[in-house]
């Protein structure tokens, strides 16, 4: 019973980051659009953010799609191929390129992971209405060969761990790939992208006094991010154990309620059932009627007749 509430608590910083980025999205969309002043195809034209968002990086480039099917294009850090296909279909698109920069991690927060590049999105809209905002995302699509991300300024990252691509979704979801010639990202579809290592907590130092306990050089071995898994566990389980009593209470009160409508459908049967037989007066006697005799039915007879 407590499974779905628990779920909802897990999730509701995914939702909130989600929604964020979403915002942003339709955002940049309109300052990428606003930078076609006299547009042509072909042709990348850089936008202007406002001051609030300074370190961000936005463009747009309007294509048709029959040249995009047909020949691809090369778009800052994206290559794309030739055989990508838009759902659904339009004359012409304009592909909004996103450098998030320094805000990479703001939007795109990834526990347990360092940024080794910024966060780059490459966004998909339709090109009728260049003054239109808050447009949707076309689906766009790789059929034959990926789209690559070839990001120029990587961070050396740790030797021991492997650098890997990660794909963000529309949906909140996460994906990762490999690495492709150390700094390239393949991909099929458009979203946002960027390169991270796994992070690596320092080793937690020896207990002291030690060197008699049982199981000799073993005993001293140590979790990565045991405190905080420690941590993440109590804040689940308090906000459980809350949910938990709140959802009792709630489950109280609407018990509480329908046996209280059930009582009072129980009596009005009744009553129904007592207006069908002898018509009797009714009177009320607190929150419920009932019948009243005024005057007996039959007369009382005297025992003895010859009295006077």
């Amino acid at each position: 019973m407590l499974l779905p509430y628990l779920c909802v608590i897990l999730c509701f910083q995914g939702v909130i980051s989600q929604r964020n980025t979403r915002e942003l999205d339709s955002l940049l969309q309109d300052y990428a659009f606003r930078a076609f002043v006299r547009p042509r195809t072909g042709i990348v034209y850089d936008g202007k953010v406002p001051s609030n968002l300074t370190g961000i990086g936005v463009a747009a480039l309007r294509l048709r799609s029959g040249s995009l099917r047909l020949r691809g294009v090369s778009y800052k850090e994206f290559h794309i191929p030739a055989g990508v296909v838009e759902q659904p279909y339009v004359e012409r698109l304009v592909l909004v390129y996103q450098n998030l920069g320094n805000w990479s991690s703001l939007y795109y927060p990834l526990p347990g992971y360092t940024f080794l590049a910024p966060v780059l999105g490459l966004l998909a809209y339709d090109a009728t209405y260049l003054s239109a905002t808050n447009l949707p995302e076309l689906e766009i699509e790789a059929l034959g060969d990926p789209i690559s991300i070839t990001f120029p300024d990587v961070q050396s990252g740790h030797s021991r761990v492997p650098a890997m691509c990660v794909y963000f979704g529309f949906n909140g979801s996460v994906r990762f790939n490999s690495v492709v010639k150390g700094n390239t990202c393949l991909t099929t579809s458009q979203g946002h992208f960027s390169i991270v290592v796994e992070s690596i907590a320092a080793p937690a130092p020896a207990p002291r006094g030690g060197g008699g306990g049982r199981g000799g050089a073993g005993g001293g071995s140590t979790s990565i991010g045991g405190g905080k898994w420690r941590n993440k566990k109590v804040w689940i389980i308090s906000c459980a154990v809350i949910g938990g009593a709140a959802l009792l209470v709630l489950l109280a009160l609407i018990f509480a309620y329908v046996k209280r409508c059930r009582r009072r459908k129980k009596i009005q049967r009744m009553e129904d059932a007592a207006e069908l037989g002898v018509p009797l007066p009714m009177t009320r006697v607190g929150y419920t009627k009932v019948p009243v005799a005024l005057e007996t039915r039959t007369r009382p007879l005297l025992e003895n007749e010859y009295l006077p």
